[in-house]
C-alpha cells in the first residue's frame, strides 16, 4: 500500500471538515459539532450543512436557542 496516498486523501478530509466547520458557523450553526461530523461524514456533511437552512431562532429575544446571555 502507497502511504503517500493515504496522507494526501487524509489531507483533504481533514480540510474538507475544516470547510464544513465554517459553512456551519455562517448559518448559525456549532462549528465544533460539524466539524466532527465532517470528519466522520466528510463530503455528506458539507452537502447537509449546504443544503439545510438556518435553525430556528429562540423564543422572540433574536437570540440563537444554543447560546446563553445573549441579551442585555
Amino acid at each position: 500500500m502507497d502511504t503517500s496516498n493515504v496522507t494526501e486523501n487524509s489531507g483533504w478530509w481533514l480540510v474538507l471538515a475544516i470547510v464544513t466547520a465554517g459553512l456551519a458557523e455562517t448559518k448559525g450553526r456549532r462549528r465544533w459539532i460539524w466539524f466532527l461530523l465532517g470528519l466522520l461524514l466528510g463530503p455528506i456533511a458539507t452537502a447537509l450543512v449546504v443544503i439545510w437552512g438556518r435553525p430556528a431562532r429562540g423564543k422572540g429575544n433574536g437570540c440563537p436557542i444554543n447560546r446563553e446571555n445573549c441579551g442585555p
